[in-house]
């Protein structure tokens, strides 16, 4: 799965890259030649979107969502496992609500044939991000869950805000 792995990073950076290039030149058509593209909103909205939902797939993969899990913390390894297990089929379940509603939604935007306000897309074809962006962090959860059942994890890894500020608050003392 490691060409997933890179898939996912290439697309995040693609999206910036895309988005930031496309407002700058916006910028400098607006203030310089007082002229722009009707369509670069909406085309940097539609690259935003994009990188939004493979990005929270991809915060899911290295573990850099924020959580609450200060009382997980205080937990027995067993119990903690258990717990986590738990709390993966959750969020495995709203991605399955997510998925089937956004495939309704997209299906409807398919019937209905419209298009972006500004560019000739069918915003079907824009919307479609939100299965496939669910369906991807959905399996980002599925391998989440396989590492604690196979107990080669023994809880969720979430970004740890103290920890990383402490250490910043260190190196900064330290120059």
């Amino acid at each position: 799965m490691r060409w997933l792995d890179r898939l996912e990073e290439w697309i995040v950076i693609a999206m910036l890259v895309a988005m930031t290039g496309l407002t700058f030149v916006q910028v400098v058509l607006r203030y310089v030649f007082n002229s722009g593209f009707t369509w670069a909103l909406e085309l940097t909205t539609v690259f935003f979107a994009v990188m939004i939902f493979v990005g929270v797939a991809y915060g899911v993969r290295i573990g850099a969502h924020i959580g609450v899990d200060a009382l997980l913390r205080l937990m027995p390894s067993g119990l903690k496992r258990g717990v986590s297990i738990l709390v993966v089929l959750l969020c495995l379940v709203y991605a399955g609500i997510v998925i089937a509603g956004a495939w309704v939604y997209v299906s409807k935007m398919k019937m209905v044939g419209v298009e972006l306000e500004d560019l000739p897309i069918p915003v079907w074809v824009v919307r479609a991000i939100l299965p496939l962006g669910y369906a991807l962090m959905a399996f980002r959860f599925g391998q989440v869950l396989w590492q604690l059942v196979t107990g080669k994890s023994d809880s969720l890894h979430l970004a740890d805000e103290a920890a990383e500020a402490m250490k910043l608050k260190a190196e900064e003392a330290k120059a």
